[in-house]
């Protein structure tokens, strides 16, 4: 297996083959990103099929994530050190066998441990496709077209989930959402080995058991009291949660303060050109999780459109984020970082004040807009911040590196939900103001969401049912007002925080960028 230095002082332009890796190194992102929305729509079916109870139902959709954001830098790393296309396929192999056992869970319990071992492959795929761009990538300009095209594959996910969701449970069973993996991946299979060149670290250290068991100590506990804190409110149990990832992560930090070859380089967060970028990725995926969490329901709920209607509604405002993400690649080597993310996200900061500004009777138009410029500004400001993460990491930590960011993506999308839903969710049960004629039961059921006023309207006289939707719906809209200033608000932080921290010269992140790689080269 001979191994050829590559020195990228003076990088070479990548050919036809690479960009044809490009599209196999998309197929894991679409595919993580379709199933973040599409088992949203499957599980009302789901709960009929298997009758999970509600503990059972909600670790359906959490062991996955908690899994998932507990190994990703283990996985990063480990990619960095046995080979990043390696782990790449079999995270591949893994997923596709787990997601046909999930399709035939005869049980909730069953279900539950395939998604959490679906969770394990899926850290395998995340950070080494990102990672292995750098590898293929050499040219800073290509890149960063590369990464605007990689990031494309999540937007493009998100808008596809919902309509694939739809079509899939409309003439198939519930189990047809897991199986949508297996022709996903099959080609990635296939094409990965022919296609895209294995990279590693070749002179990797040994691996650090401790540290891995510390960094799944750190995000496990701190992911699950996110999620408490976005179902039961804040609660003793969600602090004591929070409390142990603190301190496992100080454990954490420490022990790769001290190892002679961490397995993370806590000196890349002393960088603002890292730093910086990962913060921006988070609140970007924060704000922009949370826009769809309730724009989802207020389209369905609020304007009476389908399933299949809401997720056409969004397309435009994925599109608008994919074309923003390739649009701002020539610009990207004109425009200092510094001053480009910011200008970009202030499109996401105009779309979250157009929703505020909004209402009901203003229809779907504004919400397409609104979810149009937001889109613009994440979409810009993502391509630019992943490309700089991956530039100032060192070669040998590009997994390592890819996973920071990814637990940064995977940290947005709960915090999305949990924070911003989760104040809605409050400011909904506070100033809902239901009519006389309810009874107990049927109250508390509609003061828990929105979706159970509707419930509860379904089975109600026509009258009554309409003054049940319209309090809803005036409560609802209330909190997405205010959360729409809170959106802008996170937004607005990310632009300064954009600009006082990735100041560093585009020479010093060229100089970051053309340490020499070694590459195993298999072919």
């Amino acid at each position: 297996m001979p191994v050829t230095t590559i020195d990228t002082a003076a990088p070479t332009r990548a050919g036809a083959r690479a960009w044809l890796a490009l599209v196999v190194l998309m197929l894991p992102v679409l595919l993580v990103s379709v199933d973040n929305t599409v088992l949203a729509f499957a599980l009302p079916e789901i709960s009929l099929a298997l009758a999970p109870s509600s503990a059972e139902q909600l670790w359906i959709i959490d062991v996955y994530p908690l899994v998932l954001a507990g190994l990703l830098v283990t996985m990063g790393s480990l990619g960095d050190r046995f080979g990043r296309r390696r782990m790449l396929l079999i995270g591949s192999t893994g997923f596709a066998v787990l997601s046909i056992l999930a399709a035939f869970a005869p049980t909730a319990i069953l279900l539950i441990a395939a998604r959490a071992l679906l969770g394990v492959f899926g850290a395998m795929l995340m950070p080494s496709t990102l990672s292995l761009l750098r590898t293929i990538f050499r040219d800073r300009d290509q890149r960063r077209l590369a990464i605007a095209v990689w990031a494309s594959a999540f937007s493009a996910g998100s808008a596809l989930g919902p309509i694939v969701g739809g079509l899939l449970l409309e003439h198939f069973g519930w189990g047809s959402v897991f199986l949508l993996a297996v022709p996903v991946l099959i080609p990635l299979l296939i094409g990965a080995p022919l296609l895209v060149p294995e990279s590693r670290t070749p002179d990797a250290g040994r691996v650090d058991v401790v540290s891995i068991a510390l960094s799944m100590a750190t995000m496990i506990p701190i992911v699950y009291a996110i999620k408490a804190l976005a179902v039961d409110g804040p609660t003793v149990v969600a602090g004591l949660w929070a409390l142990l990832g603190l301190v496992m992560g100080m454990l954490f930090v420490r022990r790769q303060l001290r190892s002679d070859d961490p397995m993370l380089d806590m000196a890349l967060f002393r960088r603002g050109s890292f730093s910086g970028a990962i913060l921006v990725n988070l609140l970007s995926v924060v704000a922009l999780v949370g826009f769809i969490y309730f724009v989802s329901q207020h389209l369905q709920l609020i304007l009476g459109l389908s399933p299949m209607q809401s997720g056409l509604a969004l397309v435009p405002g994925m599109a608008a984020t994919v074309i923003a993400g390739l649009v701002v690649v020539p610009i990207a080597r004109r425009v200092a970082p510094h001053v480009l993310i910011p200008v970009a996200l202030l499109f996401s900061v105009v779309g979250y004040i157009a929703v505020a500004l909004a209402t009901a009777d203003h229809g779907v138009l504004p919400l397409v807009a609104a979810f149009a410029a937001l889109g613009i500004g994440i979409g810009a400001a993502e391509t630019v911040s992943n490309e700089l993460i991956l530039s100032n990491a060192p070669s040998s930590k590009a997994g390592a590196a890819s996973a920071v960011s990814e637990t940064a993506y995977e940290l947005g999308a709960v915090l999305g939900t949990a924070v911003l839903g989760g104040l809605i969710t409050a400011i909904y049960r506070s100033l809902l103001v239901l009519p006389a004629g309810l009874d107990a039961a049927s109250a508390a059921d509609a003061r828990e969401t929105l979706a159970g006023a509707h419930v509860v309207a379904d089975g109600l006289p026509s009258k009554l049912a309409a003054q049940v939707r319209d309090a809803a719906a005036a409560a609802f809209e209330s909190g997405v007002t205010v959360v729409s200033y809170l959106g802008a608000a996170l937004v607005f932080v990310a632009v300064v925080i954009a600009a006082v921290t990735l100041r560093r010269s585009a020479a010093e992140v060229d100089a970051a960028s053309t340490s020499a790689i070694r590459v195993v080269d298999e072919h």
